[in-house]
């Protein structure tokens, strides 16, 4: 069997939803318009976050960092959507291919430690309120987030070079909408011990960990919260946390399902669905989740407007 890369410099096919064309204008439009509105969603709770003083805290730090994330995470994936949707041809160069999947994984990696790093600082505000300024203090908070950043990169880096390295045998086709690892392990023509083993032990760090570590914040944050008196105080915990926790449960859900089984276990359609939802639904959820059901970023939101209005007048 011929093992040689082939189509190593050579442009790849994105099949995309190419099996069902009558469906691709439909998809083109519901992709654009959750595009803007991922865009504007992530793009307004960066604005707030730093305009406003009240919301410079630990929690809103880490806020700002997952919107940037969703904003990088959606544009390397969408606009080469967008195009090979609206146009004839359904290809991507090789070079395109490879930063796709390198900042998928990069930035997929990044949310999985990102979101656990925001759990802990839900338990701290909970459970520690009287210490959370000297727990939360902006060194640690800097180095949690520059911490799930070099992680999703040097894991990303880990995958995308042992990837690329398996033998395509000429294969140019990649199952999907966009280069994400599962369709080009799928094109890969030999079996790697190493790449499976890598994947999993990678799955169990950046996935099932920092779960386990979301669940038992939050198993602590509720026995907490069962104690708290106060109805505005249960009020405002279950309010910032039912946020994140459902952010949590949205995107680790479908990641989880997705990355963590057999690779070739999952049928055609239903892969690239799970794959639609957390890369084009979930970014676009999470802004409307958080200020949705955020009484401060709603109240920071009016404000600024507010001093914007006056400042017109004046």
């Amino acid at each position: 069997m011929d093992t040689n890369n082939g189509s190593s410099t050579t442009d790849f096919i994105l099949l995309g939803f190419s099996d069902r064309p009558q469906l691709e204008p439909i998809i083109s439009g519901v992709v654009f318009i959750f595009y803007i509105v991922t865009l504007v969603g992530n793009t307004t709770i960066i604005l707030v976050s730093y305009l406003d003083t009240q919301l410079h805290t630990p929690m809103y730090f880490f806020l700002t960092n997952l919107s940037f994330l969703d904003l990088c995470y959606t544009s390397s994936i969408i606009p080469q959507m967008l195009v090979n949707l609206w146009g004839p041809t359904k290809s991507i160069t090789y070079g395109g291919c490879v930063l796709q999947f390198f900042f998928a994984l990069d930035l997929g990696s990044t949310e999985c430690l990102l979101l656990a790093v925001m759990a802990y600082d839900r338990y701290a505000a909970v459970c520690q309120p009287l210490h959370y300024t000297v727990i939360m203090n902006p060194q640690l908070c800097q180095k949690m987030v520059l911490t799930a950043w070099l992680g999703g990169f040097g894991s990303a880096l880990i995958l995308c070079s042992l990837t690329l390295n398996l033998p395509r045998c000429g294969h140019r086709k990649v199952d999907n909408f966009f280069c994400e690892m599962p369709a080009l392990l799928k094109m890969v023509c030999v079996y790697s011990k190493i790449m499976e083993i890598t994947v999993f032990a990678l799955g169990v760090i950046l996935l099932l960990v920092p779960l386990s570590l979301i669940l038992i914040s939050y198993g602590v944050i509720t026995q907490a919260v069962m104690r708290v008196k106060s109805e505005a105080r249960w009020r405002k915990v279950l309010n910032t946390c039912g946020s994140h926790l459902t952010v949590v449960t949205l995107f680790y859900g479908t990641i989880i399902y997705m990355y963590m089984k057999p690779q070739n276990s999952t049928f055609q359609d239903e892969g690239k669905f799970f794959t639609f939802f957390y890369t084009i639904i979930t970014p676009t959820l999470n802004p409307l989740i958080y200020t949705l059901r955020n009484k401060d970023v709603k109240s920071a939101v009016k404000r600024i407007l507010h001093v914007e209005k006056w400042s017109a007048k004046s």
